[in-house]
């Protein structure tokens, strides 16, 4: 769903002189990269969170190398379950919005 939607077209919608379409178009295409930004620090977050706490029980001065493969597996895995999540909430957002 798109923040700026109910934007979009609005023909009440008064233009100051400085201000033009192409500005406004520009503050909302850096507002969407922010928030996507913002969503992808937040994911590494979680994976490096979730994925050192179950993979690196005694944090040492190196990792083992079942350690590392742990790591590996399990930040596999959780892009994977992103992946799939993120999937089905967008495509229940556009039946919904049908």
């Amino acid at each position: 769903m798109d923040p700026f939607s109910s934007l979009e077209g609005n023909q009440s919608l008064k233009l100051d002189e400085g201000i033009t379409a192409q500005n406004i178009e520009q503050v909302k295409q850096s507002v969407r990269q922010s928030i996507a930004m913002a969503n992808a620090q937040e994911l590494i977050r979680r994976v490096n969170d979730t994925c050192f706490k179950m993979s690196v029980p005694a944090p040492g001065s190196s990792f083992t190398r079942a350690e590392q493969d742990s790591v590996s597996r399990c930040v596999d895995k959780y892009l994977a379950s992103w992946d799939v999540v993120a999937q089905t909430y967008v495509a229940r957002l556009q039946r919904e919005g049908k």
